[in-house]
């Protein structure tokens, strides 16, 4: 297990300089935006524009704060993300502009090659256990979470290998949320 405090991350600016994103891990790890199986990242979104096209890839894109933004795909279907703590899923190949709803935002993010891997995004609010089974991230969205003997405070990412054994998941203050993300290899 690997404790990752936000505070930690390294930001790095978009090329076309409309937001930063700081990665929480990727695989292999080292990888780059061309070669990585699987990504885990945390978006600041400044301003509109085009989402970057991932040919091949699935994403998962969840509202953390701000308000938000409206995804206008290509083909015409809409979905308004201002909703915070609602994973959306989506094919990294659709072509779609962002525009945003008011203020900057901040967004969560999980992208896999589909035929290489397979993930899911699901948010906690009450205490439980969960077996690591794959590959799992538990990011603290909100409130505080102890994670086995691990304290998660706003902000922080507790990253599990695969066949960890169980760990309790605690909420240390009411409204308290958790993502909880998991991430197999297609062959597992």
């Amino acid at each position: 297990m690997k404790l990752i405090r936000y505070d930690a991350l390294t930001a790095t600016p978009w090329k076309n300089g409309g937001g930063i994103t700081r990665e929480l891990a990727c695989y292999p790890a080292g990888a780059n935006m061309q070669d990585f199986v699987w990504r885990v990242s945390i978006a600041d979104v400044g301003q509109s524009g085009p989402f970057s096209s991932f040919p091949g890839i699935a994403r998962i894109i969840t509202l953390l704060d701000g308000d938000g933004m409206q995804l206008q795909f290509e083909n015409g279907t809409r979905h308004d993300l201002t909703t915070t703590l609602a994973p959306y899923a989506f094919r990294g190949e659709d072509a779609l502009h962002a525009e945003l709803a008011g203020s900057a935002s901040r967004d969560f993010n999980l992208m896999w090659r589909r035929d290489a891997a397979h993930g899911s995004v699901e948010v906690l609010h009450e205490s439980t256990s969960i077996a690591a089974d794959a590959t799992t991230l538990l990011f603290c969205a909100t409130g505080e979470w102890r994670a086995g003997e691990h304290r998660l405070t706003q902000g922080d990412t507790l990253f599990i290998d695969a066949n960890a054994s169980n760990i309790a998941l605690t909420a240390q203050q009411a409204n308290s949320a958790l993502l909880y993300v998991r991430i197999a290899l297609n062959d597992n």
